[in-house]
């Protein structure tokens, strides 16, 4: 089962859950922007979500199936359509030899995710089968190319409900190793701030913009560079943070304010140029309990899936659909 790719946007890769324990060796985690777009599609689906999405930044393409292929639509929004006949988003559905999907631009948020049955039979390196631009593994999805579907054919039509994170709103953090590097004011301010995302983003990072001064922290020529991690916020000699993404360097010399919560990770890399955003410092110990409830509500996104209901009239074929089942007797 597959999908051949007749046109594709220009940032479209195939993303997992990233690869772990390389960041000695200079290699970030990669992986989905959006992590939780991946435990939707699977939870539609019936499959881990360890298997592989394919990733679009903003804009998707048109593919054709190659065979009967099971699929899901997940994270930001996007226009899309079987033969043209519109689909709903955050659901499953099924594509028959020769269907053609047409998935255009984003109607909200950053990053729309496509899942085939069984995930993107991607090459798997080092135990993942993300692609990496920045450390050149891998390429970006382009025309003529084949998205493979793994041995498992899934399920279909079904929908899931979104959670609302495709328009930025309130990232919460913890203190960092620099953070006592900034001042009281410095600290209050910025969690008073109101940000927006700036017109520099990829999957390295992203530049908050906001009015006023920038922040600083003391001494900050003088740090040594050493680990950074995806969520990190990297305050940068102009004074605007970086929210840092799954490509984001390992190591960085910049003074780090903060960390984003990874459970607001996905919020943060769905947030569209412009979109505002406020950090809020949470405790550790407030840190962990909000990412057990994060991981409990993943765990229970199965049991969320419901069928999705097709109108009528959408349904170019309805009286080929055999509406009603067994004998009927008018005398009986």
């Amino acid at each position: 089962m597959s999908l051949l790719v007749h046109q594709i946007g220009p940032a479209c890769t195939a993303q997992d859950q990233g690869r772990s324990g390389y960041l000695d060796q200079g290699l970030s985690r990669s992986g989905a922007a959006d992590q939780l777009a991946l435990h939707e599609g699977a939870a539609l689906l019936g499959h881990s979500p360890d298997c592989a999405a394919l990733e679009m930044a903003g804009m998707g393409g048109t593919f054709e199936a190659t065979q009967p292929v099971s699929i899901a639509l997940t994270g930001a929004p996007m226009q899309a359509s079987i033969d043209g006949s519109p689909i709903v988003w955050n659901a499953s559905h099924t594509l028959e030899t020769g269907q053609k999907l047409t998935i255009g631009a984003v109607t909200q948020g950053t990053y729309g995710y496509l899942h085939l049955g069984g995930g993107i039979d991607a090459p798997l390196f080092l135990g993942s089968r993300s692609t990496h631009l920045t450390a050149k593994v891998g390429r970006a999805v382009q025309a003529g190319d084949i998205l493979p579907a793994g041995p498992f054919s899934g399920s279909a039509g079904m929908k899931l409900r979104p959670d609302e994170r495709f328009a930025g709103g309130t990232l919460r953090i913890v203190a960092s190793f620099q953070t006592p590097l900034f001042d009281q004011d410095t600290l209050n301010r910025f969690a008073r701030t109101l940000f927006r995302r700036g017109a520099r983003a990829n999957r390295m990072g992203m530049q908050m913009e906001s009015d006023g001064e920038g922040f600083a922290a003391k001494g900050q020529l003088n740090i040594l560079s050493e680990v950074i991690t995806p969520g990190d916020i990297q305050m940068t000699g102009t004074g605007n943070p970086f929210i840092l993404l799954p490509e984001c360097q390992t190591t960085g010399g910049y003074p780090r304010i903060a960390t984003v919560l990874p459970c607001d990770l996905p919020r943060a890399a769905q947030t569209p140029a412009g979109g505002q955003i406020q950090f809020e410092f949470v405790t550790m110990d407030e840190a962990v309990a909000l990412h057990a409830a994060y991981l409990a509500e993943l765990a229970r996104l199965r049991a969320r899936v419901e069928p999705l209901v097709r109108d009528p009239h959408d349904i170019p074929d309805l009286l080929s659909y055999q509406l009603i089942g067994g004998m009927i007797s008018a005398t009986e």
